[in-house]
């Protein structure tokens, strides 16, 4: 299994196998993409006010008049929790009496005219209810529960619960790929954000909705883990790197995009519910053109099966297979070797995997706790905040692209520090500008959105390619859970604004100081084969200049040009 890339060389990296691969598991992540930010539209809150019976009998002038005014950012604004007493309005609309015009049209201070005294009336809650602007939403959780005002905490709980399923599905999901195989676990993932995607749209109360909600984010992160891994194992080369770090994020970041023109059409939250279960049922006959990680089936010890993959795969490329493809003796496992079970412990074992796995679970938190504390401090920009978030989604293009390309000619480390430092130095340098020049402001914020997107993308790349086949979907999930812990972090940076406002930039920005620090112990991957069990892995953490990465040997670059070589082959990321 050493071997194991040299061994499927006749394949070559590219051809008709490799590119139909390569999008099919794209399309797999266009359902995780798609429900990513499906809570924000399902649990938005729109304006409101109490509700006023229409047998109440009152005039329309204290029909308007019945809800109070209050300061809100120092502009007026109807309140959304209280209403003047409605039977004492009832009587004083009764006996003819009319509401002050200064309180209805200017909404001001209280004048003098015996008619204006609405502020000495006594308030009380909406005990009949709500009525709820359909401007944007004919309904939403919120409204059809009434998930406002005493019972307000509840909206935040649900999506809390959300982040904290794709925590568990995070956590669980990699041990179950490792045991039973990537490609049952990927549409087992789909399956889940399709079949709880529809129950949500029949919940009869919130409680139901929460564990409904638990169970999609379960699936959420799962489906695009597992498509990333399989990806990495089905495809070498060059075409690893295209997959990993252009090809899937460009499809999951484009199917994010779906959501909000999707919800803007359609304003039922039981019907747009409904929607986003459409992705996954349509990816459902992918599962007869996806075939499972030949890796991973010779890792289990399944040689039959990985050799019926390659061969199908060999006459898709229409190049002929070798008459035997894994000699037993080079590939198949030793008898006490062929009942072990990996699990999460497994990643803390020994003393080389111990160390890796620390500090990639330090980076990938402090990566993420930065990508999403910058998120979320936008609103204390200057500008337009609707162009910011547009401003904010385009860098995402450049960014995976320029990741893509350093990946195919630099180092790893080399890569990630250097994205990892453009992003950290671009956010502590937003301090000095935030309100003298807005506009550098802005700049320096879409620079360090774009360092902080590249060094995500580069890091999934190193993490696979450092981790064994055997516990390569654990490590990754595992590192994907603690990328979800910095993302239950990130929003409580912003209340830290209330000590100082630089305070969350400097935190944002000392985090990715600090993964830049962390990085220099990382080993280097460039042109490694990926190691398939855990004593072939060799990497050690230990103190690394980044500018001492070996660099790609000239005879190496002249043989890259010819797919057909074997040497092209072993390297695991070349290009």
């Amino acid at each position: 299994m050493q071997d194991f890339e040299k061994t499927v060389s006749f394949l070559k990296t590219w051809g008709p196998f490799q590119r139909r691969i390569l999008f099919l598991l794209c399309l797999t992540a266009i359902p995780s993409g798609y429900n990513l930010l499906c809570v924000i539209f399902l649990l938005a809150t729109p304006p409101h006010h109490c509700h006023i019976p229409a047998h109440s009998n009152l005039t329309p002038e204290w029909t308007q008049a019945i809800i109070p005014v209050q300061q809100v950012l120092g502009q007026p604004e109807r309140s959304s929790c209280n209403r003047y007493e409605l039977e004492l309005v009832q009587n004083l609309s009764a006996h003819g009496i009319r509401p002050s015009p200064e309180t209805l049209h200017n909404m001001s201070t209280p004048s003098s005219t015996p008619a204006s005294f609405l502020w000495s009336l006594n308030q009380e809650g909406c005990k009949d209810g709500w009525t709820y602007s359909t401007e944007h939403y004919i309904s939403t959780i919120v409204t059809e529960f009434n998930l406002v005002c005493s019972d307000q905490w509840k909206q935040p709980l649900t999506s809390l619960v959300y982040i904290l399923g794709g925590l568990c599905g995070c956590f669980v999901s990699g041990q179950i790929s490792d045991r039973i195989g990537r490609k049952p676990v990927l549409f087992g993932g789909i399956a889940l954000l399709s079949i709880f995607s529809i129950a949500v749209a029949f919940a009869p109360s919130w409680p139901v909705c929460v564990a409904l909600f638990f169970m999609l984010g379960l699936g959420q992160i799962t489906t695009y883990v597992t498509a990333f891994v399989m990806g990495s194992e089905l495809l070498i080369g060059w075409a690893r790197v295209l997959f990993s770090n252009l090809c899937l994020p460009l499809f999951y970041v484009g199917s994010t995009l779906l959501l909000p023109g999707t919800a803007y059409l359609v304003t039922n939250w039981r019907h747009l519910s409904l929607v986003l279960a459409i992705p996954g049922i349509a990816c459902i006959p992918l599962w007869w053109a996806i075939p499972e990680s030949p890796r991973w089936l010779v890792s289990n010890g399944r040689l039959r099966e990985a050799e019926r993959v390659l061969r199908s795969a060999a006459v898709q490329n229409r190049v002929e297979a070798p008459d035997i493809i894994f000699p037993s003796a080079n590939v198949e496992k030793a008898p006490s070797q062929e009942s072990d079970s990996h699990s999460f412990f497994d990643l803390l074992r020994t003393k080389k995997i111990r160390n890796i796995t620390i500090l990639l679970w330090l980076i990938w938190f402090c990566v993420n706790a930065s990508y999403f504390g910058l998120s979320f401090n936008m609103s204390s920009l200057s500008g337009n905040p609707f162009l910011n978030y547009c401003l904010l989604t385009i860098v995402e293009l450049p960014a995976y692209f320029a990741g893509w390309l350093t990946t195919r000619c630099l180092p790893r480390r080399l890569s990630l520090i250097g994205f990892n430092l453009l992003g950290a130095l671009a956010l502590l340098l937003i301090q000095i500008t935030l309100h003298s020049k807005p506009m550098v402001a802005l700049f320096l914020v879409l620079v360090g959105r774009f360092g902080v997107l590249a060094t995500i993308g580069v890091l999934y790349t190193i993490t696979s390619e450092m981790s064994p086949t055997v516990i390569r979907n654990t490590m990754l999930s595992s590192c994907a859970t603690f990328s979800r812990v910095g993302f239950s972090v990130s929003p409580y940076l912003l209340q830290l604004a209330v000590l100082s406002e630089f305070l969350p930039w400097i935190i944002v920005g000392g985090l990715s100081l600090l993964s830049v620090v962390l990085c220099l112990f990382l080993p280097e991957t460039f042109r490694q084969p990926m190691p398939d069990t855990i004593q072939q892995l060799t990497y050690t953490a230990r103190f690394r200049w980044p500018w001492l990465s070996t660099p790609p040997p000239k005879d190496d670059e002249k043989l890259s040009k010819n797919q057909t070589t074997t040497s092209e082959i072993i390297c695991t990321s070349y290009l």
